[in-house]
């Protein structure tokens, strides 16, 4: 009986999925269709090659930058527009096979049909992605005893693209994160340390 009354009747919600357009009297949307205009387009590079051949970058980085499994590098790269040029930019994250540590984070951007390094951070862990135009460069922290899968928190560092003096990246935002080790910790509470 309860089942019954449930079912007649009432304002709640349907479980038929949306209503059509055309059941509500007005005309169903036309499709939009999407076609990539030549700024979505980008030169796809070989990161490893990039990064070996890059005389900034250190050469304890280049010497651990081995293929982990077969010919697959542990390199993570992503292509945008950072630096305001005619062309994509690069960022170039060199991790470790095992854990996928980050311990390089590079930005290329292509001058005169080569690419140039034009930001490098080497302090691991180290990430560095691209967010709406800008740099975001996170580095976790960890204090004294602490695991490399259980850091003590992070800093998030945010760079954006400046012109003055032949371009550089500069700082424009700063934040840092405590973790809590309330959570698979000792129980211990920050201010315990």
């Amino acid at each position: 009986m309860l089942a019954s009354a449930c079912a007649t009747g009432g304002t709640g919600a349907r479980d038929e999925g949306p209503a059509r357009a055309d059941s509500a009297g007005g005309a169903a949307p036309s499709p939009v269709s999407y076609s990539p205009s030549p700024a979505d387009t980008y030169r796809r590079v070989d990161a490893v090659a990039l990064v070996k051949d890059d005389a900034v970058v250190s050469a304890a980085v280049k010497h651990d930058l081995k293929p982990c499994v077969g010919d697959e590098y542990p390199v993570d790269v992503s292509y945008g527009r950072l630096t305001g040029g005619t062309s994509e930019d690069v960022v170039v994250n060199v991790l470790t096979c095992g854990d996928a540590v980050g311990v390089g984070s590079y930005v290329y951007r292509e001058e005169n049909g080569r690419f140039v390094d034009v930001f490098k951070a080497e302090e691991s862990p180290v990430y560095a992605e691209m967010d709406r135009g800008d740099l975001v460069v996170t580095k976790q922290v960890y204090e004294k005893g602490d695991a490399v899968s259980n850091p003590s928190g992070e800093n998030v560092i945010t760079y954006a693209w400046s012109t003055a003096a032949g371009g550089h990246f500069v700082q424009r935002d700063f934040h840092h994160t405590d973790y809590s080790n309330a959570v698979g910790g000792d129980g211990s509470s920050d201010t315990d340390k």
